[in-house]
């Protein structure tokens, strides 16, 4: 009887996890595999040209499901998309890629970065209150992040960070990575904020409207309630005598309002119920809350106090409208000068339908951020600092899956890109927790040189794309990591 041979596993060492991969499985992230005893990138390797746009595959034949989904520019640019990384720190990154464009001897180092330092900025449009600032954000149970601020129309979250991959219990680590890569990657995540009987439900999905508590939301608001008073007093003047915008932070009242002192609106003896700041605005007019603009309140009137006996009149007309339009009531002061329901007038009721008509639609944003630190600069040349200088310099231009990315002042190299700008799927991720990104850095090859780069392992971008071609649409719209605006170097040529 022959003895059974057991497989020899091979062991990865693309993360600090160090896997080893028997024949025919990959390793604990999915994205390195053992076929036939190599080590091989499963994913694809992302190439944007301008005049026939392809997709190179890292291995031949990988990844047949791929969608094809990728960010596009206006001229050749090898993405990191797929390249790999750099673990250990030492490695120079797996693609150091040289082109000549415009007559300038270019390159571009890229890799896939092991972010320990990462997380994600969430802007969500709506008006409706999810939660307190610095409220705990939960998903599965386990915190992942907090409230920032409400910014016009939009609530902010915080998601992420080291503290929570790494600095809680092993659960929390896990859901946040998780939380993380399915945001990222322009999945729907949801979440709790708050805490017990106050909490909120949300679901976040980049590009697509929140879900609150069930509802999906439809709208952001078009202002503020005094913005919205000073956008469409001329259209009310002639049809109301009244109009209170109700809004959770700034309320507008159109008579008091400087809109509407200069069309001559006369006094109403309107009072308003929270705290009067400048003429026609008022704050804390109720609790925030899922009610007319972004307040806990069903019934308008509750904000307001008796009218004024001897200012307003009977059959005084008033309009009272939310923040996004959807909201509105008219009423008619009786002869006891009590608000009355009247039918709304056809002449307001398209004035209500306008407001709506200029709210943009509701959407969630994401935009990942990261610090760029060791195995990125490392990867790139031998003396780190020096890419950072070069970077603060606008010597090299940074991007993230060929998309623009916004490079934080200070110091470090912390980027900030839309995840709707990146190809889909762009992001993975490795057990001690960390998400992995794409990032490229790209100067001229003299700059290169001096900043000490690895300058025995550029290749050509002809050698790089000699793999199965897959052709792709261009969108010469979007952004070009190789245009010579992104580089200090065309401006002092200027001079």
């Amino acid at each position: 009887m022959s003895e059974r041979v057991k497989p020899e596993k091979i062991r990865c060492d693309a993360c600090p996890v160090l896997c080893y991969i028997a024949e025919g499985n990959s390793g604990a992230c999915d994205r390195y595999a053992n076929h036939g005893g190599a080590l091989v990138r499963l994913d694809a390797l992302t190439v944007i040209e301008r005049s026939d746009p392809r997709l190179v595959p890292f291995m031949e034949g990988a990844s047949p499901d791929w969608d094809g989904d990728i960010v596009k520019g206006e001229r050749p640019f090898i993405t990191a998309v797929g390249a790999g990384t750099t673990y250990p720190d030492y490695k120079p990154a797996p693609f150091i890629v040289s082109q000549q464009i415009e007559d300038v001897d270019m390159v571009t180092v890229v890799t896939e970065g092991i972010f320990s330092y990462c997380g994600v900025k969430v802007k969500i449009d709506t008006d409706r209150h999810i939660g307190h600032e610095r409220a705990v954000v939960y998903v599965d149970g386990e915190p992942i992040g907090h409230m920032m601020t409400s910014e016009y129309g939009s609530k902010m979250l915080s998601l992420g960070g080291v503290d929570h991959l790494t600095g809680g219990t092993k659960k929390e680590g896990r859901v946040t990575c998780d939380a993380l890569l399915r945001l990222c990657n322009r999945e729907a995540v949801k979440m709790t904020i708050g805490e017990a009987e106050s909490a909120t439900s949300i679901v976040v999905q980049a590009g697509r409207a929140p879900v609150i508590n069930g509802d999906e939301e439809k709208l952001m608001r078009v202002g503020c309630g005094s913005a919205a008073i000073g956008m469409f007093a001329k259209q009310w003047f002639d049809h109301v005598d009244e109009v209170v915008v109700v809004d959770d932070h700034i309320t507008g009242v159109l008579s008091e309002h400087q809109a509407g002192k200069m069309l001559d609106v006369p006094p109403t003896g309107i009072r308003i119920r929270g705290r009067r700041s400048t003429p026609g605005r008022y704050f804390q007019v109720a609790e925030p809350g899922t009610g007319w603009g972004g307040t806990d309140i069903q019934d308008p009137l509750v904000i307001l106090n008796d009218f004024k006996s001897d200012v307003a009149w009977p059959g005084l007309r008033l309009l009272m409208i939310s923040t996004t339009g959807e909201q509105y009531a008219y009423f008619e002061l009786d002869a006891d000068l009590t608000p009355q329901p009247t039918e709304i007038p056809s002449a307001l009721k398209t004035t209500a339908d306008r407001v709506s008509e200029n709210c943009e639609p509701s959407l969630c944003s994401v935009l990942f951020m990261a610090g760029a630190g060791g195995s990125l600069r490392a990867g790139v040349t031998e003396n780190p600092v020096r890419l950072t200088r070069s970077v603060r310099e606008a010597l090299t231009h940074v991007s993230c899956g060929g998309a623009q990315a916004y490079i934080w002042p200070g110091g470090g190299i912390t980027v900030m890109v839309d995840v709707m700008e990146m190809p889909s799927g762009s992001f993975g991720y490795v057990p001690t927790p960390a998400l992995v990104a794409p990032i490229e850095f790209t100067l001229r090859i003299s700059d290169y040189a001096a900043l000490g780069g690895h300058m025995a392992e550029i290749q050509s971008v002809e050698e790089v794309t000699k793999a199965e071609l897959r052709k792709l649409q261009q969108d010469a719209d979007s952004h070009d990591p190789l245009a010579r605006r992104n580089f200090r170097w065309p401006r002092e040529e200027e001079r």
